[in-house]
């Protein structure tokens, strides 16, 4: 009685045993296929940063801090969230290093914005090519909150560009944009206006 009894229990087991077996070679077929794609997806990615960086061949080197940039009016640590052609928040500026996102350690003085990055190359902005400073909401395909991001206009190559920060103290970001505007005068006001007519 209980031999038959068990019978159909094994053979129940032996159908629950063949349900678990697994077809490796299709499974591995489909890791390949897909890790395939995302390679193919970074190089297409890389190429067309390259041919970004070709458009704006034209470019030029960034300025080069003076010896002496004199006494500190503000400092400030953040994230460096990129550069973009002014007044367009897509617009990727990526020649000189300016389209890497980096960690970034800002000084304002009288002798212009020093943009210190240790995992990217730095760059200073002479005061006599700052436009302007404002609290926006995004930059280069970064949005935040609104007025989360420090964005500073200033001309470099006979070109107008917006850099946008992000500071730690973000409470600290309105000050960056009153003395920026100060130091810029009417060229401030101008680059706000323009700004505000073209949002």
């Amino acid at each position: 009685m209980s031999a038959t009894t068990n019978l159909p229990l094994f053979g129940l087991a032996a159908e629950q045993e063949s349900q678990q077996v697994t077809d490796w070679a299709a499974r591995i077929g489909w890791v390949v296929g897909l890790l395939l794609f995302i390679a193919l997806l970074y190089w297409l990615m890389r190429q067309g940063w390259k041919w970004r960086g070709t458009l704006q061949g034209d470019l030029p080197d960034l300025p080069q801090r003076p010896e002496h940039t004199g006494e500190p009016l503000l400092t400030a640590t953040g994230r460096y969230h990129g550069s973009t052609s002014a007044g367009q928040w897509l617009d990727r500026i990526v020649a000189h290093g300016l389209g890497t996102r980096s960690r970034a350690e800002l000084t304002l003085t009288a002798q212009g914005l020093d943009t210190l990055r240790p995992a990217a190359q730095d760059f200073f902005v002479p005061a006599d090519r700052l436009r302007g400073a404002r609290l926006d909401t995004g930059i280069a395909g970064k949005v935040l909150t609104e007025g989360g991001l420090l964005v500073v206009t200033w001309e470099h190559g006979g070109r107008r560009l917006d850099s946008g920060f992000r500071l730690d103290h973000s409470a600290d970001q309105a000050r960056w944009v009153e003395k920026i505007n100060a130091m810029c005068g009417d060229n401030g006001v101008a680059a706000m206006q323009q700004h505000k007519e073209g949002a």
